[in-house]
Order: structure tokens, then C-alpha cells, then sequence
């Protein structure tokens, strides 16, 4: 997703990205696969910043780095968060009660549900404010900020027709929920200009569906590059009667 906003967006606009550990490293390797056209101009608003999901005193310290870098009203009263995605993600795929683990499922947990809701704690008050004027800017939605949360389709109640997954069930069925009631809240708060979704990318090939690669077959099978083109289109084309839902990456909805 980085690496498509670095190509996809104005050169104006500064991205953080974040990472556990390594940072410089994790940058070098993003700018690196760029075009060369590209490079240059990504590289000194290419921002990586140390995070680990499951700490909020990390999550905290990133949202003050922030504050004082990017939104700062001394300096630009009219800086706003803009689009922020959130795609931390863990899967345990118990088939049947007995094999749930407290501690396995309380670390998905951790990572599906809580770190989303504590990035949203911290990171909203970036996001538009009823006064907040929102220009144009390319790559961009013209008309609204947008706060992602990577969901997944199994957290659909009324679609599960299968069981089994509990632990990873459950986190995205409250991912859902988190959406709908953020969704309401920055609503308010920025007067319509800013919207909370979910996104259901499919079965993407990363270290997460690495078990099921051979299962699933080739062409529900996705790159992470035709994933993330896939999902910012749809954020693209999300109007103002989308918000507080979940999207697959076609642009349906994934019913609640």
C-alpha cells in the first residue's frame, strides 16, 4: 500500500508508514522496487516510523511524533489527516472449540481488534473538523478522509454459513462493529467530511494465508499489488451513503 501511495499520489503529500523494527531498512526496501522517476521525489516524504501494535504506549509516542510533525496548528492550521489505513492482522484458524488457545486467541485479539481501536483512539483527533476546508489533491478522495480497517469477510454474522475460525471470527466481527460506531462518531465530528470503512481484500498472498496457498484456487489467489489497486479504487469511489460499512474488493458489500 506504501509503495502504490508513493506512485499514486502528490509528491506534496507526506506518508508514514510504520514498522516494528528496522526502519531504515523497511524504508531502503520500499523506495527500492520504486521507478526510478518516482524515487526521488518518495524519498524525502517517505516517512517510517517504529510501531508495535500491540503496545499503546508505541502507538501514543507515534501519535505525538505526528502532532508535531505533520499536524501542528502553529505552523498549518489547516493540516489534517487525510487517509490512514490499518492493516495489522493475525489468524489462528481453530476448526473446532476444543482447539481454541486463551493465549493465541487473546493475541488475535490483540492485533485484529484492540490495536485498530487504539490507532483510532489516538488518531482521530488528526482527521477533519467540521471547519477543516478539504482541497483537492491527487490520489486522493476529493470529498472526504478516510479512516480504513482491514476486515475480512469471515466477520460477516449473517454470512457464515461455515463456522470454525473463532478466535479470527470474532476479532473481525468486532472490527465491523468498531467501524460502524467510529464511523458515527467522526460523523459528527467533522461535520460528513470524514468516513470509517472496512475492507475485505480477499485471499492475498502474504505470510498470513500462507497455509491455504495451495488450496485456494489461482485466480482468488491475489499479489499484494493487485490488492491494494483493488482497494484504493474502492476507497475512491466511496460515496457518502458508503461510510460505516465493510467493502470487499470488487466494491460489494460484505453484509454485517
Amino acid at each position: 500500500m506504501t509503495q502504490h501511495l508513493l506512485r499514486t499520489t502528490s509528491s506534496s503529500v507526506p506518508i508514514v508508514a510504520t514498522a516494528r523494527a528496522n526502519t531504515s531498512a523497511t524504508k531502503e526496501s520500499l523506495l527500492s522496487s520504486l521507478p526510478s522517476d518516482v524515487r526521488d521525489s518518495a524519498e524525502p516524504r517517505l516517512d517510517v516510523q517504529p510501531l508495535d501494535f500491540t503496545s499503546e504506549s508505541t502507538i501514543s509516542d507515534l501519535a505525538g511524533y505526528c502532532a508535531d510533525r505533520y499536524n501542528n496548528p502553529d505552523r498549518d492550521k489547516a493540516s489534517h489527516l487525510r487517509l490512514a489505513f490499518c492493516i495489522p492482522g493475525r489468524l489462528t484458524p481453530e476448526r473446532a472449540p476444543a482447539q481454541i488457545s486463551y493465549d493465541d486467541a487473546l493475541e488475535t485479539l490483540k492485533i485484529n481488534l484492540l490495536a485498530p481501536m487504539m490507532l483510532a483512539k489516538h488518531f482521530t483527533p488528526f482527521l477533519p473538523k467540521k471547519n477543516t476546508s478539504l482541497e483537492a489533491v491527487e490520489g486522493l478522495h476529493p470529498h472526504h478522509a478516510i479512516l480504513a480497517f482491514m476486515s475480512a469477510r469471515v466477520g460477516s454474522i449473517s454470512d457464515n454459513r461455515l463456522g470454525g475460525w473463532y478466535s479470527y471470527r470474532a476479532s473481525k466481527a468486532g472490527v465491523n462493529q468498531l467501524v460502524k460506531t467510529l464511523d458515527i462518531f467522526l460523523k459528527g465530528k467533522s461535520g460528513g467530511k470524514t468516513m470509517c470503512v472496512g475492507l475485505h481484500p480477499g485471499t492475498v498472498k502474504t505470510d498470513l494465508s500462507k497455509e491455504f496457498w495451495e488450496t485456494t484456487p489461482d485466480e482468488k489467489l491475489f499479489t499484494p499489488d493487485f490488492a491494494v489497486e483493488k482497494l484504493k479504487g474502492v476507497l475512491d469511489g466511496l460515496k457518502d451513503g458508503d461510510r460505516g460499512k465493510c467493502w470487499d474488493w470488487q466494491g460489494k458489500e460484505v453484509p454485517p
